[in-house]
């Protein structure tokens, strides 16, 4: 699903320059420039990629998967903050960086996405394991991701839009073990495209709670270190069982 801000028309707009660098543009487009220029750089968009797994990482282990050194990645992760891409969570005499928000890790899917389309797909270096189960962010990705986004619309248990649960779709969640907070903030369910597949799978709330009870349920093992999930013998039984995922 794709969002756009809405436009707010000023006062006499049809008599003002289209080009014109009033303030309330330029403050927005020097905005989305300074961003942009915060990730143009390789090194940097590798330590926001290994931040997709949604955990907290040290700057010596981003440092490693950037493959540069310290101060280097100090630089970077400065940058990043600076740039809200990132945070710093300070426990004890560590600290620990990760995405700023799911804006961030939405925005980094989308390119991804975008990257995808323009390159060569006979040249592609993603791992096949990459493209079968992943991390985006706080939920799953990949080709498992999508077919169970895709069971869960075709049952009734998200609605057609992958936006709200269904009746239906809460009961089958108790049944599993998998209680939902009503009060929480986020959306409940959301459709995020992936990027590898270009169809949906479940993002939100839900996609969060799956992520873990997967998890927490040995349905996946997370591969450390990086955004690869593998899908156990077990995971595989359940994803059947329940939503008719094959391997």
């Amino acid at each position: 699903m794709v969002f756009i801000d809405e436009l707010i028309d000023g006062p006499n707009l049809s008599k003002q320059n289209p080009c014109s660098t009033e303030s309330v543009n330029y403050s927005q487009e020097t905005d989305m420039a300074a961003l942009a220029a915060a990730m143009s750089d390789a090194s940097r968009m590798k330590i926001l990629c290994a931040l997709m797994d949604g955990k907290a990482w040290t700057a010596t282990e981003l440092s490693a998967v950037a493959e540069i050194g310290a101060s280097t990645t100090s630089a970077h992760l400065s940058r990043l903050l600076k740039a809200n891409l990132v945070t710093c969570l300070s426990q004890g005499r560590h600290r620990y960086f990760r995405l700023y928000s799911h804006s961030i890790a939405s925005l980094l899917e989308t390119m991804m996405g975008v990257t995808s389309q323009v390159s060569n797909p006979s040249h592609s270096k993603v791992p096949k394991e990459l493209l079968k189960a992943r991390t985006c962010y706080d939920h799953l990705a990949g080709e498992v991701a999508v077919k169970l986004y895709d069971s869960l619309t075709a049952n009734g248990w998200i609605d057609s839009e992958g936006s709200d649960l269904t009746a239906q779709g809460k009961e089958k969640l108790l049944q599993l073990g998998i209680l939902l907070d009503a009060k929480t903030k986020r959306k409940k369910c959301c459709p995020c495209l992936d990027w590898s597949e270009r169809k949906f799978h479940v993002g939100g709330y839900l996609g969060a709670s799956l992520l873990n009870f997967f998890e927490s349920h040995h349905w996946i093992e997370r591969v450390p270190g990086y955004r690869e999930v593998v899908i156990t013998q077990k995971g595989y039984q359940e994803l059947h069982r329940h939503f008719l995922i094959n391997q």
